[in-house]
């Protein structure tokens, strides 16, 4: 019979107990983006404007028109949306989320909104949490934003104190998981019909950094931003 692993360190089973189920607001400051707590109803307009279609400029990045549903929402829980209010109702829904933070993404130099993310899924217990619900507008998508982005929120998390962080998506989206992999996240299976989504049946595939790993990822990010 296998032997149990050893019992950690106290030092970090103490962590734990620093770790509240919701996320404390933070601030993330980077050379192209800042990450800041998400503003209800403040931010509805502008991140409606910037993932419904119409030609849109976000400083010095900008793009016309283009599909929602292709470039954005498709592998989303929720959207594309018609209007305001129905973005809203999705975006109040994730902020009340009792394990989880909802962070805008804002070009820096403008101080416009580019995208959003989370801290999601947190567990303190298990000193893991999960970055999630993460979708930028086509005018800042491959500009560095989402790689910043991750980054400044994975150095944010270990610097906490967790052991892993993970991520998530549809198995078949294939961007997000090339995205993964390139960052330095470790795929580590599909977990089959895991959820039903817009009516679909999803499998999910999962992804993690550990924080051991942290360090050679760090390198590796520091040297794709320079």
């Amino acid at each position: 019979m296998p032997a149990l692993p050893e019992p950690l360190p106290d030092a970090t089973l103490a962590r734990r107990a620093r770790l509240p189920l919701r996320p404390d607001p933070v601030v993330l400051e980077g050379s192209l983006v800042t990450l800041r707590p998400l503003r209800l109803p403040d931010d509805v307009d502008p991140l409606w404007r910037i993932s419904n279609g119409q030609p849109v400029r976000i400083g010095p990045w900008e793009t016309g028109a283009y599909d929602a549903d292709e470039l954005v929402w498709r592998w989303m829980g929720s959207g594309p949306f018609a209007a305001p209010a129905e973005m809203e109702a999705s975006l109040r829904a994730i902020d009340a989320g009792a394990n989880q933070l909802a962070l805008c993404v804002l070009e820096r130099g403008s101080g416009e909104l580019a995208g959003f993310a989370t801290f999601m899924a947190n567990s303190p217990g298990d000193l893991k949490i999960e970055l999630g619900n993460i979708w930028y507008s086509p005018a800042a998508q491959r500009h560095g934003a989402n790689t910043e982005a991750t980054y400044l929120m994975l150095r944010h998390a270990f610097g906490l104190g967790y052991r892993r962080v993970e991520w998530k998506c549809n198995a078949l989206n294939e961007r997000s998981r090339a995205a993964a992999l390139k960052m330095g996240f470790r795929f580590e299976g599909i977990q089959e019909s895991h959820y039903i989504v817009k009516g679909r049946s999803r499998d999910t595939a999962w992804f993690r950094i550990l924080d051991r790993e942290w360090p050679g990822v760090e390198k590796a990010f520091l040297a794709r931003l320079s």
